[in-house]
């Protein structure tokens, strides 16, 4: 995996990421005669820009295609010399969507979609409390979501080296 803080984007590339993160389906084209450049240009920032794993293109599905899951977050309070080491672990859950490190309450924020109580309960007490380090998790489910934009919000990590 590469060093992120090797890469810099110039003015140009932010340009780039902010206009396909609105439409990842705009064509070179559109992007070039928007900004004043070569399609040729656009195209090599792109690639470069995917080379380095700075941008990936994905769909993004709503959630509420996969039978009505509610969407669950779990604050962890774990020791604090264990929360790297943690956070990879819960990561490599594949019910887990999102594992965010935290200042503040919580040491740790993981996100999942659950389609029922029983689901959640078993990651809860036979996976995430289990393992070493894990002091305490909370459990909130969401019942009604005012505002949820996946396409604007997903964070995806890095494919792992072949």
């Amino acid at each position: 995996m590469t060093d992120m803080s090797r890469h810099r984007l110039d003015p140009l590339d932010r340009k780039i990421v902010e206009k396909l993160s609105r439409d990842a389906r705009i064509s070179n084209r559109a992007i070039a005669a928007e900004l004043n450049v070569t399609e040729g240009t656009i195209r090599s920032r792109i690639k470069r820009l995917q080379k380095e794993g700075l941008i990936h293109f994905t769909v993004v599905t709503d959630f509420r295609l996969a039978g009505s899951p509610n969407l669950c977050m779990m604050g962890i309070d774990a020791d604090p010399s264990r929360v790297t080491e943690l956070a990879e672990q819960i990561r490599r859950m594949p019910e887990i969507n999102c594992v965010v490190l935290l200042l503040g309450r919580y040491n740790l924020l993981a996100m999942g979609l659950f389609t029922n109580i029983e689901q959640l309960n078993e990651l809860v007490t036979k996976k995430v409390r289990s393992l070493p380090g894990v002091q305490r998790v909370v459990t909130n489910v969401s019942v009604h979501n005012l505002k949820y934009e996946a396409g604007v919000a997903k964070i995806t990590r890095a494919s792992e080296p072949s």
